[in-house]
C-alpha cells in the first residue's frame, strides 16, 4: 500500500518522524511524506488560493511545503502526482477532541482526504504537562492501531480520528480502543483584559485544557481516562 503522510507540527516534528516509522512496520508499505515546512498547529480547513505555495524536496518522497496541512494533501494529488491508498495526518503533539475537531489542522489534513475519495487518520497525542513523550512507544501503538482500522471499511465522506492517551513511562501494551462520539462540551474560555495607550482592550486567551469538560462516553473521557479514543467522523 501506498500511504502519504503529513501533519501540522511541521515537517521537522517527532510525530510525523514516530508516524513515518509506525508506517514503515506494515507489510509492503511505500511512504510519501508532503507536510508543512513550519508548524500550523491550530489553521484548521484553510487553503491557500491566493499566494504562490513553495515546495521543496528533502530527499527521496518527502517533501516540504509553505502553506498548511490541508494544502499539502492538495498538492501531493494535484501538484505531485502522488496516488495513495491511505492518508494519514500526525501523529500529533497534543490531542484534538471535541471542540478540537475544527480548530485542528491535523484533523483538516484526514479531511481533506475524505472529501477525495480516500480512507485517511487523523492521529494525535494527548499531553500531560511535565510527564515525557515516549515517541517509540507512540510509532509502536500506531503500527497496531492503523493494522486494526484498515479492517474496518469506511463510508463515503468518512475519515477515523485517532487520540492516544499520555502514559506514565513503563506503560508497554497498546491501551484499550474505545470508539466513541466528539464531546459536544466546550472547553472553558476566558479573557484577560488591560488597555493600551490608544484606550483599546488587550485580550489575552485562557483557557485550561486539561480541565475540559469530559462527558461520559466521550472521547476527552476515554483519552483522559487512559484508552485510545477512536472516533470515526465525516465531512458532513
Amino acid at each position: 500500500m501506498h500511504f502519504l503522510l503529513t501533519n501540522d507540527d511541521g515537517i521537522h516534528a517527532p510525530g510525523l518522524a514516530a508516524l513515518a516509522a509506525a508506517v514503515r512496520m506494515l507489510p509492503d508499505a511505500r511512504v510519501t511524506i508532503v507536510a508543512p515546512e513550519e508548524e500550523r498547529s491550530m489553521c484548521g480547513h484553510r487553503v491557500t488560493t491566493r499566494e504562490q505555495l513553495i515546495v521543496e524536496q528533502l530527499d527521496d518522497g518527502r517533501y516540504g511545503v509553505s502553506g498548511t496541512p490541508a494544502d499539502c494533501v492538495r498538492v501531493a494529488l494535484f501538484a505531485l502526482g502522488v496516488k495513495p491508498d491511505f492518508v494519514i495526518s500526525g501523529v500529533n503533539a497534543g490531542g484534538n477532541l471535541g471542540q478540537d475537531l475544527p480548530v485542528s489542522g491535523t484533523v483538516a489534513a484526514a479531511r481533506e482526504a475524505a472529501f477525495h475519495g480516500l480512507p485517511a487518520v487523523a492521529l494525535s497525542h494527548y499531553l500531560i504537562k511535565d510527564l515525557h513523550v515516549d515517541w517509540a512507544r507512540a510509532s509502536a501503538w500506531c503500527a497496531e492501531i492503523l493494522i486494526e482500522l484498515m479492517k474496518n471499511s469506511l463510508g463515503d465522506g468518512e475519515f477515523w480520528n485517532v487520540n492516544l492517551p499520555h502514559l506514565p513511562p513503563g506503560e508497554i501494551l497498546l491501551p484499550e480502543r474505545v470508539l466513541n462520539l466528539p464531546s459536544r462540551a466546550p472547553i472553558g474560555v476566558s479573557y484577560s483584559c488591560k488597555s493600551d495607550s490608544m484606550e483599546r482592550m488587550l485580550l489575552q486567551y485562557n483557557a485550561s485544557y486539561a480541565e475540559r469538560p469530559a462527558p461520559e462516553g466521550s472521547d476527552v473521557a476515554v483519552c483522559f481516562g487512559g484508552r485510545v479514543s477512536v472516533s470515526r467522523l465525516s465531512i458532513l
